[in-house]
């Protein structure tokens, strides 16, 4: 199973547009949008922490989303 995560923008105001994220981001989750980050594909983020740790202005937080199902019996 592929591994899930969400990406978060902690503090929109802290991104200088440098493209980075965008850049680096595997899943095209990411997209530069009149010079400010935006999530586009969420839903496609696999949690690689890529965007998080390229960011130089800790705009981006990337949590591990539980999808996981109990199993009862």
């Amino acid at each position: 199973m592929a591994k899930k995560g969400e990406v978060k923008i902690l503090h929109p105001d802290w991104c200088k547009a440098c493209g980075i994220c965008v850049m680096v981001c595997p899943m095209d989750v990411l997209a530069l949008e009149s010079s400010e980050i935006k999530i586009v594909n969420g839903e496609d983020c696999i949690g690689c922490n890529r965007c998080e740790l390229s960011c130089p202005d800790f705009v981006l937080k990337v949590v591990e989303n539980s999808e996981e199902k109990t199993v009862t019996g």
